[in-house]
């Protein structure tokens, strides 16, 4: 078995294929509008193909990778690659609502198994004393979706129509899916996950309590980061350009965030960073209910907002591998399963909000939810076992 490093491209290639996850999963963000008037939804209504998307994800995830693990790596990898490009034809192809959300569940199956089993691949055939940096190198695709992918989907929705964002997709997808079989290794199997670990950990009732706290975390902020498109139309009269400089400056926020988490949680430990990380997100988030403002301050809010926001995995992480000892791959696997499940939820939850009391009222109840995050927090922190590393 040859180790990723003697092969340079390999690292990047996965890297490369977190990326196509990434603008496939959250391009929908910077594309609600122009989606939404086409087909003849409200924006409330187009956001669910986040939930839905979302959804499919966290239950599919778990048990695609569990049942696939007796097959070669690049054969699945090739598969999860080609299954995003497919998906994103048929988004782009589809004729109303019900078929767009067929595509997103099939795109939602080809990512929940790429991007696990991406890291698998990495840990494997990278040296142990590398391991930590490689595993961050594949997941930069997907923190960068975030500052280029989103954005320019949303530029060209707003530009040439929401369908030429899928089509991105589906060109970045093919050449990544025809790379990865020349790239991967041929007949590297093992079974990073299998059914019975998966109940084991389900079962194991704090564990699964502190997993959830993605999910209340991320979910809070997913009530107003689903609508954010929408929101600053309507409040700050912004069309493509404005859109999608907002969403590079969060994109920008989150890569700093992502990078800084690390120090906070070695630094002071996960619980204070993790209660820490929710208090800002408490104040900053009711601020987009008193839209509009000047750009400045609009600037300053969403950097930071998307900068606490996206420090919380490293010490969520460092939490849960803690708690989980050699159970700690499937409790991961798990985790990044509750990131879709808090995806989910938000995106309903910010539905339901705009519905009920109108969109400007979504920062207040993204806010409030924070808090019920942070109470989350504390009661799980009280109920779990003590974890390995310093908190």
């Amino acid at each position: 078995m040859r180790a990723a490093s003697h092969d340079p491209l390999l690292i990047p290639l996965l890297s490369l294929g977190n990326f196509v996850v990434g603008v496939a999963a959250f391009s929908i963000v910077g594309i609600l509008e122009p989606l939404g008037a086409d087909l003849g939804q409200s924006a409330a209504a187009a956001g669910q193909l986040l939930t839905v998307y979302a959804l499919a994800y966290a239950i599919l995830s778990p048990l695609m990778v569990a049942l696939s693990g007796r097959i070669g790596r690049r054969r699945v990898l090739t598969a999860a690659a080609l299954l995003i490009a497919l998906a994103a034809a048929i988004s782009a192809l589809a004729p109303d609502f019900a078929v767009l959300n067929i595509g997103r569940i099939i795109a939602a199956a080809g990512a929940g198994i790429f991007t696990p089993v991406a890291a698998a691949v990495a840990a494997t055939l990278s040296p142990e004393d590398r391991r930590a940096k490689v595993l961050a190198a594949v997941f930069f695709g997907f923190t960068i979706s975030q500052v280029m992918g989103v954005p320019i989907g949303s530029w060209i929705a707003y530009t040439f129509g929401w369908r030429w964002t899928f089509w991105l997709v589906t060109l970045l997808a093919l050449p990544v899916a025809l790379l990865i079989w020349l790239r991967v290794p041929a007949g590297l199997k093992f079974q990073p996950v299998r059914m019975q670990d998966l109940g084991e950990v389900i079962l194991r009732g704090r564990v699964m309590l502190a997993v959830l706290f993605t999910s209340t975390f991320l979910g809070a902020t997913y009530v107003l980061y689903t609508y954010i498109a929408p929101l600053l139309s309507q409040t700050m009269g912004y069309g493509r350009d404005g859109i999608a400089f907002i969403l590079l400056v969060f994109g920008c926020g989150a890569v700093c965030g992502n990078m800084l988490g690390g120090y906070l949680a070695d630094r002071f430990g996960w619980r204070v960073t993790l209660a820490g990380l929710c208090l800002t997100q408490i104040v900053i988030m009711p601020l987009y209910s008193l839209l509009p403002v000047s750009t400045a301050v609009l600037i300053a809010m969403s950097f930071f907002w998307s900068f606490f926001g996206w420090a919380f995995m490293a010490g969520q992480q460092m939490r849960l591998v803690g708690m989980a000892g050699s159970q700690a791959p499937v409790v991961l696997a798990l985790n990044a399963a509750a990131i879709y499940i808090g995806a989910a939820v938000g995106s309903a939850l910010g539905g339901l909000v705009i519905a009920t009391f109108g969109i400007i009222a979504i920062g207040l109840a993204a806010g409030i939810a924070a808090a019920l995050a942070l109470l989350h927090l504390e009661v799980s922190a009280r109920l779990s076992p003590a974890p390995a590393t310093p908190s």
